[in-house]
């Protein structure tokens, strides 16, 4: 209760979903947009109603004719070598593949995406894409098309959630977050086709009617640099800022990001 307290302390106008979408409305989101959300409900300050109220307000700004979306990755479910905060001991290594639940849409958490995102993983009319760490979730008007293909590998290349939205010339908000959460970024990675592609990941899956432990090569993904990344973006190209509550927020389109992340990358990472 401390903490909640002191953010009502340093809040000095609470947000409410009718504040939330007039700061969305402000930031340039309109009715009928395909928005990808990246979020922190703590940066906001005092949200009445929570994740809830934020997720309610992000749905009522891109209306019935946009489509929302939020990554829910779960990188839990992933090999135990990968594991460093804290690290697996080795002798239960094939313990935590043996026994990992498998990759469900329906029930599987996501892991490190945030409260907002989680909420929205459980929205009625929510969709959610089928792959077992990197998966995205939707809702809305495209929401059939964006969630219903997700290849194993490359996963984060065209056929996947973020190649639909692509194609179908999504935005980005990043509401408290900065550029180092900007999953989009990933596809530029891929599309640089600079990054080595020797990564072996493993996950739990079920696979016709049976839980199955699979193991499948992919790009090493890196973060490190994508906030510099996003600061050269914004040199050239429109992202719009502002704020929602106390959160520092920017929107920009996704494929131009995802273009320009390519070129750049291209040519500042050497391997």
């Amino acid at each position: 209760m401390g903490n909640f307290s002191d953010i009502m302390k340093n809040t000095k106008n609470p947000n409410t979903v009718i504040t939330i979408v007039d700061n969305l409305k402000k930031l340039g989101i309109v009715n009928g947009d395909i928005l990808l959300v990246h979020s922190s409900l703590s940066s906001m300050g005092w949200v009445i109603g929570g994740a809830e109220a934020v997720v309610w307000a992000l749905l009522q700004a891109v209306g019935e004719n946009g489509t929302l979306i939020m990554p829910s990755q779960t990188m839990t479910n992933s090999d135990p070598t990968d594991y460093e905060n804290p690290p697996i001991p080795l002798e239960r290594h094939e313990l935590l593949r043996r026994e990992m639940l498998p990759y469900n849409p329906l029930t599987t958490q996501t892991s490190y995406m945030g409260v907002i995102a989680e909420l929205f993983r459980t929205f009625p009319n929510t969709l959610r894409s089928n792959h077992p760490q990197t998966s995205f979730c939707a809702n809305g008007k495209y929401a059939v098309e964006i969630t219903k293909e997700h290849i194993l590998t490359p996963q984060y290349g065209m056929n996947t959630p973020l190649g639909k939205m692509y194609d179908l010339k999504a935005k980005v908000l990043l509401l408290g977050v900065d550029y180092n959460s900007c999953t989009c970024l990933h596809m530029s990675e891929t599309f640089s086709g600079v990054v080595p592609n020797t990564y072996e990941h493993g996950a739990a899956i079920m696979k016709d009617g049976k839980r199955e432990w699979i193991r499948f090569n992919d790009i090493d993904w890196e973060t490190d640099d994508f906030v510099m990344l996003g600061k050269a973006f914004e040199k050239n190209h429109n992202v719009k800022k502002g704020k929602i509550g106390k959160a520092k927020c920017k929107f920009f389109e996704l494929t131009a990001m995802v273009n320009f992340g390519a070129e750049w990358i291209k040519n500042n990472r050497s391997y």
